[in-house]
């Protein structure tokens, strides 16, 4: 083992405190008065309990831990260590003088040598925080003032305090009164959160983290509006959902998200029953560059399957996340393959060539406001899309299949809403008849997908503002883009006879709320530095979504956070009618004919005024 000088120092420290407690030992065992036949064995001692000690806290470790950051953990390595010493140097010595040593001595050296030994270490960590207690220096890093005195708070002070600058903790503030006149790590709770500009100023604080990744979404977003009207810099300990690993740490500290602000428990996966049903496989995931596909693919990486494939009609998106997963999982076996699934004799290509035994559908058209410009578009990826790749996957013996729906299914007004509401059908229908395992999982927006409606506020504002919304009582339920594709996949292991799983997702949140938190985020004040401006509600949009229509409502399932619709019956026979006639109509353009036959696939499908003119005009000409 190498060892740099300051190891070489605590060696030297070690060996002179052995020897220290070997003579401390016989002091203490003989009140003073060490008798001569044990003297005269003394450099036997020496060498025999220098020797097997020294060798047992190499073996153990002692050399190589930072012992500035000295916990509990380092005080049971050093009992491990002198423990096992003192059998050793028993055994060592009753076979060569049987014995030589009296037990009591080594008795009184084990306490000893534990005291002293652990003495030094702890001595090291003591000098660091006094060091750490010194009155501000510039040079120690920006003063610190944390919010939340739990659990979360108490590790990223105590790492703050065993790590070099450029952070320094100051004062803590907590809403529970009993923290109050405290301390945390030596560092004085002094008030509430409400008083957080004050002890900002008082303090003279250079930055403000906010430590309580637990905390309701309202309080969270209450808490960050303190925190810029001091106009510091505010960074925040992310939720749980993001500390996967269970440990807090400085490098987890990040600039404050919207995400941050809409308070979620964690979906908590069951990743033995995931991979069992992931691990080995081969999996396709179709619109494998888009927002929920790609991180589908980073997220099935993990599960080790025999075979990945990317399929997606965009070469763009689908190099980009083949390069992602090239230098993220080096040793995952991956095909990038570029294909439409409305091309059904490339699909069919595709799974006699490779047999994936997964799927996962993602791709799809999503956006409302163009899906009701073209609903034969719609009708062509979407549905039939759909049901090109669940065909195939029945015909070449694909274990599970998952689509991607949208809460936008549920009792819709727009076609894109619609065309996914018979996607449903169609996995329902195939479910009754395939020995394929069929489920559809149904979610709300998800933060920061192309197109969604985060990007487009922070481009506004980055451009002066204004930031429009399109109506004050507006409300969606969101998600982040890993919360989606983690219930994509858990619903993956309990799919099996057509189920609709859906994600509690907590409350719905007022668009004007987000836009409001996004100004905010960005160190401006909402109708001052940035104006909001309504401008109506675009065709086939609907001022709040639902999860489930008023027939289907839902079941537990043995996951905490999901549930599962009770399917409505679905007519083979019918079903089949109905899409012979709509692919008439697709094939010839003939778009309100388009919307009139998805209007009676699905009756509560409420067209658009646009769309219920055309269809009344329509119906007069015949």
């Amino acid at each position: 083992m190498r060892l740099n000088w300051k190891r070489k120092i605590l060696l030297l420290i070690d060996i002179f405190l052995i020897n220290l407690t070997l003579w401390l030992s016989f002091v203490v065992r003989f009140e003073g008065k060490i008798p001569l036949h044990y003297k005269s064995k003394w450099l036997y001692y020496v060498i025999l309990i220098t020797s097997l000690r020294i060798i047992c806290f190499i073996f153990f470790g002692l050399y190589n831990s930072l012992w500035g950051y000295s916990s509990l953990p380092e005080m049971i390595q050093i009992i491990k260590a002198v423990t096992v010493s003192s059998m050793l140097i028993t055994f060592v010595d009753w076979i060569i003088l049987t014995p030589s040593l009296p037990l009591s001595v080594l008795f009184i050296g084990w306490v000893i040598n534990i005291l002293l030994i652990g003495g030094t270490r702890f001595g090291i960590r003591f000098r660091r925080e006094i060091l750490n207690s010194i009155e501000y220096n510039p040079k120690m890093g920006k003063r610190v003032l944390v919010v939340g005195a739990g659990q979360a708070g108490a590790l990223i002070i105590r790492e703050m305090l065993q790590k070099p600058a450029p952070h320094l903790p100051v004062v803590v503030l907590d809403d529970d009164l009993s923290k109050i006149k405290l301390r945390l790590h030596g560092i004085p709770v002094v008030g509430s959160i409400d008083q957080l500009s004050q002890a900002a100023a008082m303090y003279r604080v250079d930055e403000i983290l906010v430590a309580i990744p637990s905390a309701p979404r309202q309080r969270l977003r209450e808490v960050v509006a303190l925190a810029k009207e001091t106009g510091l810099p505010v960074r925040i300990l992310p939720g749980l959902m993001e500390i996967a690993s269970g440990k807090v740490a400085l490098d987890q500290v990040r600039e404050v998200r919207i995400e941050d602000l809409l308070g979620r428990k964690p979906v908590k996966l069951h990743v033995e029953e995931i991979a069992g049903y992931l691990k080995g496989e081969r999996v396709l995931i179709t619109g494998a560059g888009g927002s929920i596909g790609s991180e589908l693919c980073r997220q099935v990486a993990k599960f080790e399957p025999e075979l990945l494939l990317l399929l997606g009609r965009g070469e763009n998106s689908i190099y980009e996340i083949d390069q992602e997963l090239k230098i993220s999982f080096p040793l995952l076996h991956k095909t990038p393959v570029i294909a439409d699934v409305r091309d059904r004799a490339r699909l069919e290509q595709i799974l006699i060539e490779y047999r994936p035994t997964v799927v996962f559908h993602a791709a799809a058209h999503k956006h409302v406001p163009l899906m009701e410009g073209a609903p034969d578009e719609a009708v062509k990826n979407n549905i039939f899309g759909t049901k090109n790749v669940a065909e195939l996957a029945d015909k070449y013996g694909v274990k599970r299949f998952v689509l991607i729906s949208t809460d936008k299914a549920v009792n819709p007004t727009s076609v894109m809403g619609t065309t996914k509401r018979v996607a449903e059908m169609v996995i329902q229908y195939m479910a009754s008849k395939s020995q394929t395992k069929f489920c559809a999982v149904r979610f709300g927006n998800v933060l920061g997908s192309r197109g969604s409606v985060i990007p487009l506020f922070q481009h506004q504002i980055s451009r002066g503002g204004p930031v429009t919304v399109t109506h004050p009582e507006m409300v969606r339920f969101f998600m982040t883009i890993p919360e989606a594709v983690s219930l994509v996949i858990q619903a993956g292991a309990m799919g099996n006879k057509g189920e609709i799983f859906i994600l509690d997702m907590g409350e719905p949140v007022k668009i004007v709320d987000l836009a409001n938190d996004l100004i905010r985020l960005s160190g401006l004040v909402p109708g001052k530095d940035i104006q909001i401006n309504y401008c109506g509600i675009r065709p086939g949009e609907k001022l709040y979504e639902e999860i489930l229509t008023s027939e289907e409502g839902t079941n537990a399932t043995r996951h905490e956070r999901i549930y599962v619709g009770k399917p409505n019956g679905v007519n083979p026979e019918r079903l089949q009618e109905d899409l012979t006639f709509l692919e008439k109509w697709v094939s010839v353009a003939n778009r309100v004919k388009v919307v009139e036959k998805l209007n009676q696939m699905v009756p509560k499908y409420t067209p658009s005024k646009k769309w219920l003119k055309e269809m009344t005009a329509a119906g007069k000409d015949e």
